[in-house]
């Protein structure tokens, strides 16, 4: 019979995020439910109850879940009752970019986590009585007490990570795959590289994280706020610069003696992006991650990419095939090598708008929900 979850629900485009107690369908033959321990916020989900992605409303959002299985459909072999698995995005299995490894490229990738707001099948998962709620976001909708995710979007938490919290390992599923991936899967920097990140929000300072565990020789990384700056320092960053008093362009031209080999863009800003590709030297390449809301354009100099050989890269979830990658960041993240605690602050289920607000000011690098937490 149906699960009954507390769920933050976006009524309309611009709405408060507000809880309701929602119906939750029982697992398909293919999903998985899961009892949602922590659930990471990121930009994503505040474009949702902006308006500013094409989610269907009113509806669930959260894509970072972390839990306990609690039941699974017939099919399911990979996981069973009681596992502890971090939930990430949703792919078809069986299209070009599925069967070569690469789900981030499936071709149902809009449908299947953003457009649907349902199942792959078009029914809903979600109900409020009579009234359908949109589900299904990046597979999972978890920012809720219970999610439904599909046995391909459900990772097994390796054994070598069971004393990490779900605060820290929840994250892993998208923010932390995106920048680490981008570095690690992407760019793969050789010896004696130079990278440099533009943006220390979560994304970027993954990407950090990732990039100081590589024998690179320069490790630079651009922002505006000076505590982010001296974060991305003692995560690795051999130098830094504040964009508010000085040009990036410049200066890691100066840092570098022409430029750098390697760049992140995970700002999402147009200009910034502009400046990341300006700022490669001959033959550079920059994996761009960050991602402004959708038809924003950026004004790109096409003759310094062609005549100057730059590589301009997009980048979906670092690339990642997450049954292989998630644990390998597990497993960094337990030995201590991708301090990812030290950028997770968490808040109960019902201070999402909180939350919402300290990851806006910058106080809250990566807010993760706890939707199991009294309140």
């Amino acid at each position: 019979m149906p699960t009954t979850t507390s769920a933050m629900t976006v009524a309309s485009a611009g709405a408060p995020f507000t809880r309701r107690s929602l119906e939750l369908a029982d697992p398909a033959p293919d999903e998985v439910l899961v009892r949602i321990e922590a659930v990471g916020m990121c930009h994503a989900d505040l474009a949702v109850r902006a308006g500013e992605f094409p989610f269907p409303l009113p509806g669930v959002a959260g894509h970072e879940g972390a839990g306990i299985v609690e039941q699974v459909g017939s099919a399911v072999t990979s996981v069973k009752p009681g596992d502890r698995v971090m939930l990430t995005f949703d792919s078809c299995g069986h299209c070009e970019g599925c069967v070569s490894g690469l789900p981030s490229q499936c071709v149902e990738f809009l449908p299947r986590n953003f457009t649907n707001g349902a199942r792959p099948d078009g029914s809903p998962s979600l109900h409020d009585g009579d009234e359908i709620v949109h589900g299904n976001f990046f597979g999972q909708s978890s920012f809720a007490t219970y999610a439904l995710a599909r046995v391909r979007n459900t990772v097994l938490v390796p054994e070598v990570a069971a004393d990490v919290p779900s605060s820290v390992l929840a994250p892993l599923g998208c923010g932390i795959q995106t920048g680490a991936g981008a570095v690690l899967n992407v760019l793969q920097p050789g010896a004696a590289s130079t990278v440099a990140v533009f943006g220390a929000g979560v994304v970027g300072l993954s990407a950090v994280m990732a990039a100081a565990l590589l024998p690179i020789e320069q490790l630079i990384v651009v922002d505006v706020l000076e505590s982010r700056l001296e974060l991305a320092r003692e995560l690795g960053a051999t130098a830094v610069v504040n964009s508010r008093t000085a040009d990036p362009i410049e200066a890691i031209r100066d840092l570098t003696g022409g430029g750098a080999g390697h760049v992140v863009e995970s700002s999402g800003v147009p200009a910034v992006l502009v400046q990341a590709i300006t700022s490669l030297r001959g033959g550079g390449s920059a994996a761009v991650v960050g991602v402004p809301p959708f038809g924003v354009t950026a004004p790109i100099d096409v003759a310094d990419v062609v005549n100057n050989s730059k590589r301009v890269i997009g980048v979906v979830e670092g690339q990642s095939n997450p049954p292989t990658f998630l644990p390998v960041l597990a497993t960094l993240t337990a030995t201590g090598q991708l301090p990812v605690e030290r950028l997770v602050t968490t808040f109960a289920l019902g201070e999402v708008e909180q939350a919402a607000e300290a990851m806006k000011n910058g106080t809250a690098t990566k807010p993760v929900l706890l939707p199991q937490e009294n309140e």
